[in-house]
Order: C-alpha cells, then structure tokens, then sequence
C-alpha cells in the first residue's frame, strides 16, 4: 500500500513529504501566510486523482487496444457549506466513439482514488514521543535540502505574477 512521511519545520508552512524515494514539497500561497514553495494541499488530493484517473484509463485503454491520444485532466475542488465536490474534466487527443467514451467515464468513476475518496476512509492519528535529534533547526535543514533536491538551483524559476486592478 502506499506510505508517505511529511514534516514541518518552523518555516510557514512549507512541508518536506517523502513518497518511497520522491522527494515534494508542499505550501500554502502566500496569500494565506506560507511561501508557496509547494502546492496546497488540496492541490496534491487533487493531482492525486488526477493522476490515478488518467493512468487508469490508460492502463484500461491499452488492454482493449483502444488508442487514446494524450490524456488531460482537470479537476476542480469546490466546497458547497461542509459539503466538498470535486469537478473532473477529461479530454482525449484521439476521436473516439460515444460507445468509447461512455465506458472510459464508466471506468474513471471507478478508479482507486476515486473510490475511496466516494467511500471515504477511516483515518486513525497516533501522537508519538519526540524522536530526541528533531530539532526545529534539524527539520529547517533536511526541508531546505528536500526543496534543494525537488528545485534545483539550475532549474531558473520562471515566476509571473497577475497585476490586479
């Protein structure tokens, strides 16, 4: 099953998360207090289904022998009162027939992430002592080397930002 590991230091609020040898990052925008050294975290579920979805079909489509194009996804995280609604926008780079593309919804309602997500899942917190050598300077190191190691110093960040009226 999968794992991952994530901590904070004492920057706001950029996190070091591990999935077995990948190193992410994740952050709120700087609207909201954090850095934006990441994606939000309601960006990463998102990606998450997005990327299950599209794998998915792929995985579906080369069994049947059936020739997709590229794949995109779109997903949108919306909250109507406590209520959360996911709006998921697929798009084939090959035409396909309606017969196609009916099952390819069928099976992308029916994907493993998608399924949970719908069936929920129950979520357990254990609090555990302390490990002695975590220090807030110690996380501050290892996150400053996770984002080191996720955005290269050779990799120019290219950021634009929107003037707003």
């Amino acid at each position: 099953m999968a794992k991952v590991e994530a901590e904070i230091g004492a920057a706001n609020y950029a996190v070091k998360i591990t999935a077995s040898r990948h190193a992410l990052a994740s952050d709120e925008p700087v609207a909201r207090g954090g850095q934006d050294t990441g994606p939000a975290p309601y960006e990463l579920l998102l990606a998450g289904l997005a990327s299950c979805t599209i794998i998915t079909l792929r995985m579906y489509a080369e069994r049947k022998g059936w020739t997709l194009g590229t794949i995109h996804a779109e997903l949108e995280h919306t909250k109507d009162g406590k209520r959360s609604k996911i709006t998921r926008t697929l798009r084939f780079g090959a035409p396909l027939s309606d017969e196609h593309l009916a099952r390819l919804a069928e099976i992308a309602e029916k994907t493993p992430v998608t399924l949970t997500l719908k069936e929920g899942a129950d979520i357990a917190t254990h609090i555990v002592p302390p490990h002695p050598a975590e220090t807030a300077e110690h996380l501050d190191e290892r996150l400053d080397e996770a984002l080191e190691e996720s955005f290269p110093a050779s990799d120019p960040i290219s950021v634009t930002r929107e003037e707003r009226s």
